[in-house]
């Protein structure tokens, strides 16, 4: 596979790992995984430690880390990252949500200002005849992943400018650049426009203030309640290009939560508790109250910050982007 040249394969997860050593690869592996697709992405000189802060609040109590040990993490990714500009051969692999398009552009974005490896390559794909509904890479078996081999190609300027354009146009506080390069149909990188428009519309709604991902889990527990863990695969199938893990659903669903919109059980476990929606769920659910004016906890989409004391960043998603824009500042 890859001993002709010294290789460092990147990737935004170790899904596959173990997988790529088990079809025979050899090379190195990093691991660049900070999930930019949530939590906050300002413009701003301390983003580590921002995203620290972010991870350790989300994810931390589950896996047991804290923002300081996030921060290093962090930091060793960035420093293996700018290493790899050193190497023989780098390839990249990623899919083609917007957890993978909104990385793979930051990793763009890095090397677009040189030095680049000797080799820089990518592997970025939406489907695979092996799997049904192709969700990733991670659900690959060896054999599958070594027929990709082959299908890698060399990245190109235009790649490097449009994922520095993308990086820079995620962190800003208006969401309008990033959906004027949506509108470009970005025929660099094919696979992250639609990315693109399923990240903007984690922003509010006009119509009831609600996230895609909000109103996909209030529409599930319409229909019963459930627990947290069972509603994971079902919104997996709803949403038209799902995004995130089950640690970043259980924490959009916590979220919700004090906002009266839904219910959850006590348990010692996260997962296994119930979830019901709440009558002012319903009312959220149906347009009759805006989710916004129940005071939810701030949230970022990229550098978007979501105060509902503060005009927020909305998208009409029944507007079609060719002939007005779907934002608004309300």
């Amino acid at each position: 596979m890859d001993s002709d040249i010294p290789t460092l394969h990147i990737r935004c997860g170790s899904d596959i790992r173990d997988t790529l050593r088990a079809a025979g690869f050899t090379g190195d592996f990093l691991e660049y995984a900070d999930i930019i697709c949530q939590g906050p992405v300002p413009d701003t000189d301390d983003l580590p430690e921002r995203r620290a802060g972010f991870l350790a609040e989300a994810f931390g109590g589950s896996m047991g880390f804290t923002a300081a040990q996030s921060l290093a993490r962090l930091q060793d990714e960035e420093q293996r990252l700018d290493a790899a500009r050193t190497r023989d051969r780098v390839v990249l692999w990623f899919e083609h949500d917007s957890h993978d398009q909104l990385i793979l552009a930051r990793v763009l974005a890095r090397f677009a200002d040189g030095p680049l490896p000797g080799r820089l390559e990518l592997i970025c794909i939406d489907r695979h005849p092996s799997v049904e509904r192709f969700l990733g890479l991670g659900q690959l078996g060896p054999e599958a992943l070594a027929s990709l081999w082959p299908l890698r190609a060399a990245v190109t300027r235009g790649q490097l400018e449009l994922g520095r354009s993308i990086w820079a146009a995620l962190r800003r506080a208006d969401p309008r650049e990033l959906l004027a390069l949506a509108a470009t149909g970005t025929p660099a990188l094919p696979l992250a426009a639609p990315a693109l428009r399923r990240h903007l519309q984690e922003l509010p709604a006009t119509a009831d203030g609600l996230s895609l991902t909000q109103r996909l889990i209030l529409r599930l527990l319409a229909g019963g309640p459930s627990t947290i863990g069972r509603l994971f695969a079902p919104l997996q199938r709803l949403d038209p290009l799902p995004f995130q893990g089950d640690l970043g659903f259980l924490h959009i669903v916590e979220q919700m939560a004090p906002t009266g919109v839904l219910a959850i059980g006590a348990g010692d476990r996260p997962f296994p508790r119930l979830a019901s929606i709440t009558a002012t769920g319903r009312d959220v659910l149906a347009g009759r109250t805006d989710f916004l004016s129940l005071r939810p906890a701030e949230r970022w989409v990229g550098g978007v910050r979501i105060d509902s004391s503060l005009p927020a960043w909305r998208i009409d998603s029944a507007v079609d982007p060719a002939r007005s824009s779907p934002l608004t500042l309300a």
